[in-house]
């Protein structure tokens, strides 16, 4: 009899990521990573405690993946932080089940906005637009979180089926909010 595949934490992580990106991730348990692995339950709690470790690992690599699919702009409509809000919003609609896990599961409790603004992984996404929009790290920040929360409530309804996904009146919703907050932040140091 050959010997049985030994079972990596990271098989074990990228089976419940597929979970939650597939099913959603309230259907990761021990039970669902197992019978996708082809092996008992024993592994899964051999490399976490609790499944809710396991959910928090999850939750990691789908923020790096959220992170990640942002980012690729093939061209950004007249700046960067549009690319982005479309990018926000698209990904609700592409990936639904991590949207819904990433921003509106109990794992994303605990972050305020303010905490959220001074987060490392939102780093990138602050510098690019500051060499895209210039001005002060304040100013840019103060942007963002105009554009963060309208591409939200458009995501959070897209991502919940409340709202047909229409690019075009979505995109141009978005820029007048985004030349808005420019407008905002460029009054207020005055």
């Amino acid at each position: 009899m050959p010997p049985r595949a030994k079972i990596t934490r990271d098989m074990i992580v990228d089976t419940a990521f597929e979970i939650a990106r597939n099913e959603g991730a309230e259907n990761i348990n021990a039970r669902t990573v197992s019978e996708k692995l082809n092996c008992s339950t024993q592994p899964v709690m051999y490399h976490f405690a609790t499944i809710e470790a396991l959910k928090k690992t999850v939750y990691a690599k789908a923020d790096s993946y959220h992170s990640e699919y942002l980012m690729n702009m093939k061209s950004p409509p007249k700046g960067v932080m549009l690319g982005i809000g479309l990018n926000y919003i698209r990904f609700a609609i592409e990936e639904p089940h991590l949207f819904r896990f990433l921003f509106q599961s109990n794992f994303f409790n605990g972050t305020t906005l303010l905490e959220m603004m001074d987060a490392e992984e939102l780093t990138p996404v602050i510098s690019a637009m500051q060499g895209a929009v210039g001005g002060s790290i304040e100013q840019v920040k103060e942007i963002f979180l105009t554009i963060f929360l309208f591409a939200h409530g458009y995501a959070s309804i897209i991502a919940n089926n409340s709202l047909e996904y229409d690019e075009e009146l979505i995109k141009a919703h978005l820029e007048r909010a985004y030349n808005g907050a420019i407008l905002a932040a460029q009054e207020d140091t005055k």
